[in-house]
């Protein structure tokens, strides 16, 4: 069991929605996401979701295509953000860590490289956003052999026809993309969103975590309600890149995770 499937499991047995954070390694540098990255479990966060910088995040909006210019700026690299993990996991041994990012700086390290140095690192999954199942020889079949969850992608788009192949080799948890259109863009409906997630849920017994314009307290609990998760990126990037101190970016992952496991 991974510690992705671990802690879905202990939050099932609690009654509660995981809270999945997300944040830009090497944003502003890598000491200042380091110390942000230690305190979010103690601020309520079930599983990290640790950014990748790459130079053309096309699935994201302006906020966290920001905060991939700042952290690359800051020399941030892939090599960086798994010693950052590392870094990480000498204090703790039992938060997830998902990486999230692009194939591009994975193939240039080397896949068997990167899926060796990831499980070093204490990395549990990866979020590959411009890998499709298509192409699951690339990754996906290393990363799984490798012990690595593999987590994708669906979308408003994803219909019955598409949704099996969705799911193959899928494992750790199903990110809905609740909105079309890129990270921080819109709000999303939880009535609208709760059905889909519902007709997903019909196909698989993998958890369900919802990403996508949930920006306040009150966003994470009304989609935590309706699924095993909620995602949060951009509403707390947005407060790092306007240089809030790390115990008020925290402060306010509290109140995000609070609603969360109140759903």
């Amino acid at each position: 069991m991974s510690r992705i499937d671990a802690k879905f499991a202990e939050l099932k047995a609690a009654g509660k929605s995981a809270f999945v954070s997300y944040i830009m390694a090497g944003d502003p540098n890598m000491d200042a996401s380091l110390e942000v990255m230690k305190g979010l479990p103690d601020a309520g966060v079930d599983i990290i979701e640790l950014g990748v910088p790459f130079t053309d995040p096309m699935a994201d909006g302006a906020t966290i295509q920001l905060a991939g210019q700042r952290a690359l700026a800051a020399q941030m690299t892939l090599k960086k953000t798994l010693a950052m993990a590392a870094e990480f996991r000498k204090g703790d041994d039992t938060t997830p860590i998902v990486l999230m990012g692009y194939y591009n700086p994975i193939y240039y390290h080397g896949v068997d490289q990167f899926v060796t140095d990831a499980k070093a690192a204490g990395i549990d999954g990866l979020i590959v956003v411009d890998l499709p199942p298509e192409e699951d020889d690339e990754l996906c079949l290393p990363a799984n052999a490798a012990g690595l969850n593999f987590i994708r992608l669906a979308t408003p788009t994803t219909d019955d026809k598409r949704l099996p192949k969705v799911l193959q080799n899928t494992s750790g948890f199903i990110y809905y993309v609740a909105i079309n259109g890129i990270t921080g863009s819109g709000s999303a409906n939880a009535q609208t969103v709760g059905a889909e997630v519902a007709r997903i849920k019909q196909s698989t017994d993998i958890p369900v975590c919802i990403g996508f314009g949930i920006k306040t307290p009150q966003d994470a609990q009304e989609m935590a309600a309706v699924a095993d998760g909620a995602v949060v990126g951009s509403a707390i990037v947005e407060k790092l890149g306007a240089g809030e101190p790390a115990a008020d970016v925290l402060a306010f992952v509290r109140t995000l995770a609070d609603g969360v496991h109140a759903a």
